[in-house]
């Protein structure tokens, strides 16, 4: 871990930013990493766009092994539950997997290549008519402690979908729009100790809360296009959020001129921010973003946040600086 800068954040969370953490090897294709996660040893999972699409390191960024080849049409969500399974969401196939460590795969959800109706055309959330089943482009997926599955089916549908351990469907909930327990793609998800659901509503700029049967409870605004979030044992909330240098739909616009870019927010159970790093401002440096896509938290307390550098610049890998699609952040 060579590449570092001045500590990030503040207070009980200041970081040591890494942004060549990963020792990938050089005979390795990686296009960019979508999400990552890591399990009961911290060992660390590594979903990407690329030969190897889910990678294993140890900690310290040297590789274990790898799986996956062929499996996955597209990359997109990782979850590690508390038995060390290994969740993942292939939004472009429309299904869910869980796998042991080792890559076997226990069960499917969804039928592959198969979509819901909604009368969505593409991954732009604007052409969904109405809401419907599972699944059409989902997004991710996290475990209750009860065992229940929550999923974010954001990109061509605007639910939520409630499954039993065993993959049963229990209940969805959500509709397009802007309101109250309405979704304009719901990307992330996490559930706290509580039971209550966490939502990253993307493109609405917010979290929305809810309970365990999806009624609404309130919704945080103090975050910019958030994709994902993870959640600690004390309740606080880790936030990875895209902002509006990057990644925008054709149409849209920032809100106002100097609109942060990718950051990293955390808060405390309550919704008050404890800190926040990046913006966007030296994308290409370590300790800021260009397309922040994902967040975990490890054992130790330290952070994981993976970009989306080639999808969020329209296919291709930004031109000019040499841009970090995985950064590791260690807790001082």
């Amino acid at each position: 871990m060579k590449q570092q800068i001045n500590p990030v954040g503040s207070g009980e969370f200041t970081y040591q930013a890494h942004s060549d953490w990963a020792q990938w090897p050089a005979d390795w294709q990686v296009s960019e990493v979508t999400a990552v996660a890591t399990d009961s040893r911290d060992r660390v999972f590594v979903f990407n766009r690329g030969d190897h699409p889910v990678a294993v390191f140890d900690p310290g960024g040297k590789p274990l092994f790898s799986w996956g080849a062929g499996l996955f049409v597209r990359p997109h969500g990782i979850w590690i539950g508390s038995d060390d399974a290994v969740y993942l969401t292939d939004d472009l196939d429309h299904t869910v997997h869980k796998f042991t460590p080792e890559g076997e795969r226990l069960w499917t959800l969804g039928t592959s290549g198969h979509p819901s109706n909604t009368g969505a055309t593409s991954v732009d959330f604007r052409t969904i008519r109405q809401a419907g089943p599972p699944f059409h482009y989902p997004t991710n997926l996290a475990p209750a402690l009860s065992g229940e599955l929550y999923i974010s089916d954001g990109y061509g549908n605007a639910r939520i979908h409630k499954f039993s351990a065993d993959g049963r469907l229990v209940l969805s909930w959500g509709e397009p729009g802007s309101g109250p327990g309405q979704f304009n793609v719901p990307h992330g998800i996490a559930v706290d100790a509580s039971g209550t659901v966490y939502v990253a509503d993307r493109e609405n700029s917010r979290l929305q809360l809810f309970s365990p049967d999806g009624q609404f409870l309130s919704e945080w605004k103090d975050v910019a296009r958030p994709c994902d979030l993870v959640i600690d044992a004390a309740g606080r909330v880790y936030v990875a959020e895209l902002g509006y240098r990057a990644g925008m739909w054709p149409g849209t616009s920032p809100p106002h001129s100097g609109s942060t870019g990718g950051r990293v927010s955390i808060f405390d159970s309550d919704g008050k921010l404890l800190t926040r790093f990046g913006g966007g401002e030296n994308p290409s440096e370590p300790g800021d973003f260009f397309a922040p896509h994902d967040i975990w938290l490890d054992s130790l307390g330290s952070l994981y946040v993976s970009e989306v550098i080639r999808s969020a610049a329209g296919g291709k890998k930004p031109a000019g600086r040499d841009y970090h699609t995985l950064q590791k952040f260690v807790k001082l």
